[in-house]
């Protein structure tokens, strides 16, 4: 039997993020989790490449022309959909999700969730790192991971 499992050094690993304006009070929070992470795992911020759009609506595009692009070997999503009084919630936070994963299985490049869909904004400030753990620090781990797994995959002859 053999097992693949996925390293954690960031050092040659090369990483996009694509971060929502909207909630920014939150999402640079997400930012800054993702960027020490990347720091603490040994990667280098220079080769960093972090595209701001309006909002989590728009991060799947800038995901796959960011994939697409050559220039990095994953890309971190980071955005916070916070439920309202309408239905607009579910609609944002359902395309998104799905638009991600999509962006994913199209360019075979690890593609990272790192969108905080909460009730309150409470909860995400809970998940961006005020209280605790930051979701944006645990997407670029498994970004980093996932860029090694996939690297230790042998194609199917």
């Amino acid at each position: 039997m053999r097992t693949i499992e996925g390293g954690l050094d960031a050092g040659d690993v090369r990483v996009g993020i694509v971060v929502s304006r909207f909630n920014d009070l939150i999402t640079r929070q997400l930012l800054e989790g993702a960027r020490d992470c990347l720091r603490r795992h040994g990667g280098n911020e220079e080769r960093l490449v972090v595209v701001w759009v309006p909002g989590a609506f728009e991060i799947p595009l800038a995901a796959q022309r960011l994939a697409r692009s050559g220039a990095v070997d994953a890309v971190v999503c980071l955005g916070a959909v916070i439920r309202g009084a309408t239905a607009h919630f579910e609609h944002v936070a359902g395309q998104s999700a799905a638009g991600v994963a999509r962006v994913a299985l199209e360019t075979g490049l690890p593609v990272t969730f790192g969108i905080l869909t909460t009730d309150t904004t409470e909860q995400a400030l809970e998940r961006s790192g005020v209280k605790g753990g930051n979701k944006g620090a645990d997407a670029m781990l498994a970004a980093i991971e996932m860029v090694h797994v996939l690297g230790a995959i042998e194609p199917v002859p």
